[in-house]
């Protein structure tokens, strides 16, 4: 085996042929990253001419002009092969300590132990327990999970080898009819070019301070969609106000002739309520529709958005947002189904609903997150979690500094 450093086309084309590839070893990621100052490496093990293992590194300078190093998602090789991730390890260690780091953090997409749509441990299913603990026999140190720098649980579903039709079938049954109802009232899912992105970020701008989250500058999004290109796509639903009202006066006409056309016989008259409850409904409907168009003096309103990241073998449901006052349309039920489809259609394996928090208290602040996601079917992934190794003896040191400056900020 020969350790070496990789070309970014070499790095690419191997990164590829590794069950564990995810967006965030891939390329794009780390020129985003060298915007925000970050150095890129690509290391890789060849053997027989075949590259066995690789990642691609970042590193920045911290305390003391010493370099972390990072591969997030890293490292990309067989982890049932110990002696390759051992080699692989050690090599890494000296390459880093060559280049001036201090310490370098790992966190692969590396299922810890299988779980089920209820995050119920699987019964004969994947655990990799027992390499965590090989991690640490190499030395490296578990970073607890409520500090990692990238999710530690995830919600997917399993595409290969189903259908669209199978998969359907397979949610519940609440959701295919939210579904049926969406597609009916005939929304335009729209693919936003880098000029819209702003029609994408206010709906995420006005979530944010809804939930109390962080999010990016709008310059980071349009950097994104440069760098990825294809492999990416910021997705909304619109809503064409006059179009739909005037679907629900047909309808509600219809529900009219209907009651109309029944006889006087008074086994009619559970029939003849159930088309007044129908009439009703549509009355609403089109008053709140009317309502919104007074308001916003708007005949086409965005509903909500969606961002995605389209990396073999996966489709990940990376960012979205939904305006509050438009949330009783369900348009995201819409769009994680057409997204669903288009990845069935293209060959991925896996649809990744991607991060929930792990707190499965059905009164945590978090769970509805959790319980929109279970709708679609599927099941809960936890991670192996995020290790790092230290390099150099002023680890300890900076480390305490650190947490003295953590300290700090939160007493502040």
């Amino acid at each position: 085996m020969k350790f070496e450093e990789l070309t970014e086309k070499e790095f690419e084309k191997a990164s590829h042929t590794f069950e564990c590839m995810t967006f965030l070893q891939t390329p794009m990621l780390g020129r985003l990253r060298e915007k925000a100052g970050w150095t890129i490496h690509y290391l890789g093990v060849r053997e027989k001419n075949k590259i066995v293992a690789c990642t691609m590194f970042m590193s920045k300078a911290k305390l003391f002009g010493k370099r972390e190093f990072y591969a997030p998602r890293g490292f990309l090789l067989d982890y049932s092969n110990r002696e390759l991730f051992k080699f692989f390890t050690l090599e890494v260690k000296k390459y880093v300590k060559e280049h001036n780091g201090y310490v370098f953090r790992i966190d692969p997409a590396i299922i810890n132990v299988e779980r089920d749509i209820n995050a119920n441990i699987v019964e004969g299913g994947i655990d990799n327990r027992d390499l965590k603990k090989y991690f640490k026999e190499l030395g490296y140190k578990e970073i607890d999970e409520h500090n990692t720098e990238q999710i530690h649980w995830m919600y997917s579903l399993p595409i290969e080898g189903k259908t669209s039709e199978e998969l359907f079938k397979e949610m519940k049954s609440n959701t295919r009819n939210i579904i049926r109802k969406t597609e009916k009232d005939n929304f335009d899912l729209v693919e936003l070019k880098k000029d819209e992105l702003e029609e994408f970020y206010d709906v995420l701008e006005e979530t944010g301070d809804r939930k109390g989250f962080h999010i990016r500058t709008l310059e980071y999004f349009r950097d994104m969609y440069d760098l990825f290109g294809d492999d990416m796509k910021f997705i909304v639903a619109r809503l064409n106000l006059k179009k739909h009202m005037a679907m629900l006066k047909e309808d509600r006409e219809k529900a009219i002739n209907d009651k109309n056309a029944l006889s006087d016989n008074k086994a009619n008259d559970g029939k003849r309520k159930a088309f007044d409850e129908q009439i009703s409904g549509f009355d609403k409907k089109i008053a709140l529709d009317e309502e919104i168009m007074n308001k916003t003096g708007k005949e086409v309103i965005t509903l909500s958005g969606s961002q995605f990241i389209l990396v073999q073998p996966e489709v990940l449901y990376f960012n979205s947002g939904n305006y509050d006052e438009y949330m009783m349309f369900n348009s995201q039920y819409l769009i994680q189904w057409k997204m669903i489809q288009y990845a069935v259609e293209h060959g991925y394996k896996k649809y990744n609903f991607y991060g929930i928090s792990g707190n499965f208290d059905r009164n945590s602040e978090t769970y509805g997150m959790y319980e929109f996601k279970t709708r679609f079917n599927g099941h809960v992934e936890e991670l192996i979690g995020e290790f790092e190794m230290p390099v150099d003896k002023i680890y300890g040191l900076i480390k305490f500094l650190q947490k003295l400056k953590n300290g700090w900020k939160r007493k502040r």
